[in-house]
């Protein structure tokens, strides 16, 4: 059983923002996969399917970026799934926009919903795949360019890189 968080915040006002760029993968998961939505449990909007003939958990965590270890660690806990089982999915501004990149374990680097999951399961060794929105303009700070809506053309670089990221997952292989 492996668990799939991706990252973002609750709430419509966030829905195309550029820290959301995890929960858009989401949905492209749950629309290609046909994902059936289990409902708002473990802090979380969680869904389940099969990926390659093995079942998976989805979560949009709902806790707020810096806080989504709170809704992994109560899942991976009831589900005694483990950390390297997890695949996170994050927007990241220091990767260009539509690029990917997947690491087996490290630190939570600039990404504090990263950061909060490693510090709340206690293990630097989680899987992770970040899905490039930057570069981060040198003259806008970062909170308000990650909260910062895309532009169409911004979102289609990224949505067409979905199929992509998706194969960086690594679901079959530990």
């Amino acid at each position: 059983m492996k668990l799939i968080v991706c990252l973002g915040n609750p709430g419509s006002e966030y829905t195309y923002t550029r820290h959301n760029a995890g929960f858009l993968f989401a949905d492209y998961l749950i629309k290609k996969h046909g994902f059936n939505k289990e409902g708002k449990k473990f802090k979380s909007s969680l869904y389940s399917g099969l990926i390659e003939g093995e079942k998976v958990f989805l979560i949009k965590p709902q806790t707020f970026m810096n806080l989504s270890g709170e809704a992994v660690c109560v899942i991976a806990s009831f589900y005694k799934i483990l950390p390297e089982d997890i695949r996170v999915v994050f927007d990241d501004f220091e990767l260009a926009l539509g690029t990917t990149r997947f690491r087996w374990k490290g630190s939570g680097g600039t990404h504090n919903g990263m950061k909060s999951i490693i510090q709340l399961l206690g293990h630097t060794d989680i899987p992770r795949l970040r899905l490039g929105i930057g570069p981060l303009p040198e003259n806008i700070p970062v909170t308000p360019f990650v909260l910062g809506k895309f532009q169409d053309e911004e979102l289609k670089i990224l949505s067409d890189n979905f199929s992509k990221a998706e194969d960086g997952l690594h679901l079959s292989r530990q």
